[in-house]
């Protein structure tokens, strides 16, 4: 076969730390949709993923082959990448793959061997700590002093990951996938990776039902909240407290000024006994709820009980899956100004976007709004429009075919 003909059918392996259970009602992220649509469109598609929920080392669903490579007591940080490189030798050794498109660092192994196993590698930009660097940007107040502070955080952060990870990941990618001009831009400017080899998909959820959904009384009375009560939720990984202690203090004159409000905390992670402490130090006990973890599937039934949707972390460098279901849900939401998200939505006309740190804009903005002093309009259905738009499911799959497509024109080792 001629060195510029791409097959029609394209081998692929996928590599993620977690695949989604087909079938479910919300599918959110990348992979899930992607695969499927990949599928359907006459590729073979093989996932390598750490860990199923349900137990199984291989599952086949609907054309997708999926193989999980965790153990009993293992580490994922410390095996992940050697048995995603063991995983894949096995199975490039029987059906030889055309790609890799890895969503996380762990693939790197793989793409030391990439000219000898005649494949081409690309990584999502999740596979890099760039997110790290968008989370400090976010945590820095409107001062002179904290400006400073965060400029020389921001630049050890971006030193120290550079040259530990980041650097290996970029030098092993024939194709890295961006989420935002932003992150394009940071990669070209600081990363000094080829613009021709970055391509901007902006990924987002895959919800078999868009039609508006009703709130659960069921959840809201488990909840213990009055069905009139006005309501903000956001979820967190709790990685790091700031960004849901600053939501914390926000919320308290809100509380104060307006007592049938509540805040709904949607997550688990190593800061939530912090989070908890802080919050009963605010004395919001009676007006917050700390959910804990949920599955995936089960968050929209938090998000449907919102009057407004918060999402001001900063630890991810792409689009928030549950942000966007706020957005396709109509549900009003207040986003950082220093996200992706501040690529897609209008200050004002689809949402509000502030400063992370900025907790005194945080507390007018709920208050107006659950007062009925701030009177959004159309605001949720612009949102909703807008998200349908540009997070198409169809539009991703052919961005990322045309990317594959051209990763592959560009790698002379690939075998076809």
């Amino acid at each position: 076969m001629s060195r510029n003909v791409i097959p029609q059918t394209l081998k692929i392996c996928l590599v993620a730390e977690k695949f989604p259970i087909i079938g479910r009602t919300h599918a959110r992220g990348f992979i899930a949709p992607i695969a499927r649509g990949l599928v359907k469109a006459g590729h073979e598609v093989s996932v390598i993923a750490w860990d199923n929920p349900m137990g199984e080392k291989e599952i086949e669903q609907e054309g997708i082959k999926t193989y999980f490579v965790s153990g009993a007591n293992s580490s994922r940080l410390e095996l992940f990448p050697r048995r995603v490189s063991q995983k894949f030798a096995e199975l490039h050794g029987k059906n030889p793959f055309h790609i890799v498109h890895s969503l996380t660092h762990s693939a790197m192994r793989v793409g030391y061997e990439k000219k000898s196993l005649g494949i081409a590698v690309a990584y999502d930009v999740t596979a890099t700590r760039m997110a790290e660097i968008f989370a400090l940007i976010g945590l820095a107040e409107n001062t002179v002093t904290s400006q400073l502070s965060t400029a020389y955080k921001v630049a050890y952060r971006f030193l120290k990951t550079y040259y530990l990870r980041d650097r290996h990941v970029l030098k092993n990618a024939d194709g890295l996938f961006v989420h935002s001009p932003q992150q394009g831009l940071a990669l070209e400017r600081y990363y000094l990776y080829p613009e021709r080899k970055t391509f901007n998909i902006p990924y987002g959820i895959e919800i078999e039902d868009l039609s508006p959904r009703q709130a659960s009384d069921e959840l809201r009375q488990k909840l213990n909240i009055p069905k009139s009560a006005k309501i903000a939720v956001t979820v967190s990984d709790m990685i790091e407290k700031q960004d849901v202690v600053n939501i914390l203090q926000a919320f308290q004159p809100v509380a104060t000024k307006k007592p049938s409000s509540y805040l709904i905390i949607v997550g688990r992670g190593p800061a939530f006994k912090e989070i908890e402490h802080e919050m009963l130090n605010l004395a919001l006990g009676s007006h917050v709820v700390l959910v804990g973890a949920v599955p995936a599937y089960e968050i929209s039934s938090y998000i449907d009980l919102a009057n407004v949707y918060i999402y001001i972390g900063g630890r991810t460098s792409g689009y928030d899956p549950n942000l966007l279901e706020a957005m396709i849900q109509e549900k009003i939401i207040i986003g950082s100004e220093v996200s992706p998200i501040a690529t897609v939505v209008e200050d004002g006309v689809d949402g509000y976007l502030i400063r992370p740190a900025d907790t005194t804009t945080l507390s007018q903005l709920l208050l107006g709004l659950f007062l009925n002093q701030i009177q959004p309009g159309d605001m949720g259905a612009n949102a909703r429009r807008k998200a349908l738009d540009i997070f198409d499911s169809k539009k991703m799959l052919q961005k990322t075919l045309a990317a594959y497509e051209k990763i592959l024109s560009k790698t002379p080792w690939v075998r076809f």
